[in-house]
């Protein structure tokens, strides 16, 4: 195991809470922020799956944890959460594609 996902979690959750009493008024926004949309179309299982695909985008071990748990929460199965992951590399890949233009586009601009 790369790392030992649940005490990282509570390790996450400490530092949170730490850094609530600091000052409540950034964790209140951030479960606001979190909060939005929950309401909307999509079912609890969908959004959690997005948000793993999110974190491994954005390479966010604590995101990671944390989202998994609650997928697996609402019910994701191994299969849902590797069908998830196939989606975050499909889109990493084309966005690193995309991205490889604006580099040469820059080069093009430099060397003109």
């Amino acid at each position: 195991m790369m790392l030992d996902w649940n005490a990282y979690q509570s390790e996450v959750a400490a530092g949170v809470a730490d850094l609530g009493r600091t000052n409540a008024a950034i964790i209140r926004g951030y479960r606001e922020l979190s909060n939005t949309g929950k309401d909307a179309v999509l079912d609890p299982k969908t959004r959690e799956l997005i948000a793993i695909a999110v974190a491994v985008t954005r390479q966010c071990d604590g995101c990671i944890t944390i989202h998994t748990d609650a997928a697996i929460r609402h019910g994701a199965t191994r299969e849902d959460i590797v069908e998830a992951l196939g989606v975050a590399i499909s889109v990493n890949a084309g966005a690193a594609l995309v991205f490889s233009t604006r580099v040469l586009d820059a080069y093009k601009a430099k060397t003109a």
